[in-house]
């Protein structure tokens, strides 16, 4: 997360116009120069192929054939990649092995850090991230000043050269998992994930270290003796009164929803597919906490990506103390650009904060998030980046379609079913073309990771860390958009399961909005009028319908009894906005019977819409969760519950994967039976 120049609170317009740009290694000297890896957008004319004698191979000659070695130069040219970096991502040699040959080719020394001390490091705490992000380390010892460097790209060929003209330049090499466990080790980059957004925008961040947090709660106690006293001079108006904004907040939050999932469904002409030389480096990142039945097909979906291993970079983010997935990790035969980064135990334990740690190590151009139980289209990433070259640099973020995979586990599965399908494939996807803050989902989000970087992460004291960054890039002047994609995902079937993950959801959109109104004003400012009521409209009013819809229920029931009793006992429930009532909750039944069933229409899921009956009963399980999640907001902030995975009893992917592999092998099978007396009378 790269520091931000200036402050919220000095900020007279849109924050887009306080942008700096900081060097790519702060480190003066020739050498992080000559070693620094070439960044290549995917839309840019075709990179610079480096020409001349592959000297990363000169350590490999008698080690493997000869053929081997001119495939690898031949793949390498066509990638615009190391030839070293081929052989190690497709398994033909580990990394390991590979430093050392090289070392003892260039007469270096392979650095294990283990006598490393952070006082030998003359880099600032602050530029530990560039360090992580180029693999390049200054090191001061006995003898002088040393270059670590852990070769990722050209890196390695650079080197060589270099060592060929030059008689032992002062380098050591490593691999790259022994750098960043060293680098990890480090309590700046810990604290930097934890603290790192609440330190360099405070005022963007719910962190409990908000300077201003106690001057604001005094100030709006300061109001409560004036609201007590209109209550108690007016309550029968107070009450009337705020029954009617509650009725019309979900009203709008309804219509809101109903406009978007009719705004339409274009899709864009497809785009020349982009050759793998011109692909950039890809970052996928998968923070995981006790799962080990998951992590398994995770990565057997993870390597089904259309995406050249040397060019994909995948990161697995884990708990220090999570032995189960550790262990299920090391029985699993992990693939060679598949990294391990055990986060430190510092600060909260959330996602959020395990996604920033691992940014700053991030080599990509773009970063991809993704849950343990989701299985993505292999065509996603190269799908992402078809978005980004159809719009500007304002665009930072692209989000994919969820679809929930096991429906048929139970009805809160199949309902889970229907308010995917109406939220990702009806009412964002046209929301998406309105220009206006995208509320993002916990996965398949797709970054550009300067843009990352720039905004300050994740929050890591945000329970629903999507949500608020959407609305934070919105503040930054950046847009989020849909992209037509999608990626199948576990709901929780049992209620107690459902209850803790919707409660995060609920405190997560509770945090989200109080952080972003904090400065209402400044909030205009930054995202404009259109911005300030999306947040409040639907984050607010997402939260706000669930906690009010009982009230609802009740004034309702209680005017239709007093009604039919002819009783005026109690005249301050002889409310005039209770037909208002009525219709705010026939409304709200209504748009979100209609959004689910186009969503479930366009996903071609018809045939669960019979859940959609139990609306009103899902909605009272919603408002249970919202009332817990406001709760645990006073009592717990920032526990983060955890849904478990790997528990589903059926998946429609699955069966549709096994339908078609029968349906093939019928086929082949058909057509050997019809040769077979074709072949007998040729005998």
């Amino acid at each position: 997360m790269a520091p931000i120049s200036g402050h919220p609170n000095d900020m007279a317009g849109p924050v887009r116009k306080i942008r700096r740009r900081r060097p790519a290694w702060p480190y003066p000297g020739l050498l992080p120069d000559l070693l620094k890896r070439p960044r290549v957008q995917p839309a840019a004319a075709p990179p610079r192929r480096e020409t001349g004698h592959p000297f990363e191979l000169d350590c490999l000659h008698g080690v493997l054939p000869s053929e081997i070695l001119a495939e690898a130069v031949r793949c390498a040219g066509l990638l615009g990649v190391g030839a070293d970096q081929v052989l190690i991502r497709r398994g033909i040699i580990t990394e390991t092995e590979y430093v050392v040959r090289l070392a003892q080719r260039c007469e270096l020394a392979v650095e294990g850090f283990r006598d490393i001390a952070r006082t030998d490091c003359p880099l600032t705490d602050a530029q530990l991230r560039y360090a992580a992000q180029h693999r390049m380390l200054p090191l001061e010892r006995p003898d002088g000043l040393y270059h670590v460097q852990a070769p990722l790209g050209l890196a390695a060929r650079r080197i060589a050269a270099l060592c060929a003209r030059q008689a032992r330049p002062r380098i050591r090499l490593a691999t790259r998992a022994a750098f960043d466990r060293y680098l990890m080790r480090h309590e700046a980059l810990a604290h930097d994930a934890a603290e790192g957004l609440a330190l360099q925008l405070p005022e963007m961040s719910c962190a409990p270290i908000h300077r201003d947090g106690g001057g604001r709660i005094r100030r709006y106690l300061l109001h409560l003796p004036g609201l007590t006293g209109a209550f108690v001079l007016a309550p029968v108006f107070i009450i009337q009164f705020c029954g009617a904004v509650l009725a019309i907040w979900f009203l709008l939050f309804n219509s809101l929803r109903f406009a978007g999932s009719l705004a339409g469904n274009k899709r864009p002409q497809p785009l020349d597919r982009l050759s793998d030389e011109h692909l950039p480096i890809y970052t996928v990142m998968v923070a995981l906490y006790r799962e080990g039945r998951s992590v398994a097909h995770l990565l057997h979906a993870l390597a089904e990506l259309d995406y050249p291993r040397e060019k994909l970079d995948i990161k697995l983010l884990l708990e220090a103390d999570d032995r189960e997935t550790q262990a299920a990790i090391a029985r699993l035969d992990l693939p060679p650009n598949v990294e391990i980064l055990l986060v430190p135990p510092f600060g909260p334990r959330t996602k959020p904060k395990a996604l920033n740690a691992g940014l700053p190590f991030a080599r990509g151009d773009f970063v991809a998030v993704f849950d343990a139980e989701d299985r993505p289209d292999p065509s996603q990433l190269r799908a992402a980046l078809d978005t980004f070259r159809r719009h500007g640099g304002d665009v930072a973020c692209a989000q994919a379609s969820l679809c929930i995979d096991n429906s048929a586990d139970s009805w809160l599965a199949c309902m889970f079913t229907a308010e995917y399908a109406g939220q990702f494939d009806a009412f964002l996807r046209g929301f998406s073309q309105f220009g206006l803050p995208l509320p993002l989902g916990g996965s398949s989000n797709h970054f550009r990771t300067a843009t990352l970087r720039e905004v300050g992460g994740w929050d890591a004291y945000n329970v629903t860390e999507d949500a608020d960054l959407g609305f934070r890039l919105a503040r930054f002047g950046y847009r989020a958009v849909m992209f037509s994609s999608t990626t199948y995902e576990e709901a929780p079937a049992r209620a107690g399961a459902w209850l803790r993950q919707r409660s995060r959801w609920m405190k997560g959109w509770m945090q989200t909005w109080i952080v972003h109104m904090r400065s209402p004003l400044r909030l205009i400012r930054q995202s404009g009028l259109a911005g300030f009521f999306t947040l409040n409209l639907l984050v607010g009013g997402n939260v706000l319908t669930a906690l009010a819809y009982p009230m609802l229920i009740g004034a309702c029931l209680l005017e239709i009894g007093l009604t039919a009793a002819g009783s005026t006992a109690i005249e301050m429930f002889a409310d005039p906005f209770a037909g208002l009532h009525l219709a705010t909750i026939a409304a709200g039944c209504l748009s979100t019977v209609v959004v689910c069933l186009i969503g479930l229409t366009r996903r071609r899921l018809l045939h669960h819409a019979w859940v959609l009956l139990l609306t009103p009963l899902y909605w009272a399980c919603l408002s249970v969760a919202a009332w817990r999640a406001l709760i645990q907001l006073f009592r717990d902030p920032y526990r983060w519950e955890k849904t478990e995975h790997g528990l589903a009893r059926h998946s429609r992917l699955a069966a549709h994967s096994a339908g078609r592999k029968l349906k093939s092998n019928k086929g082949r099978e058909n057509a050997a039976f019809a040769q077979a007396p074709a072949v007998r009378n040729n005998a």
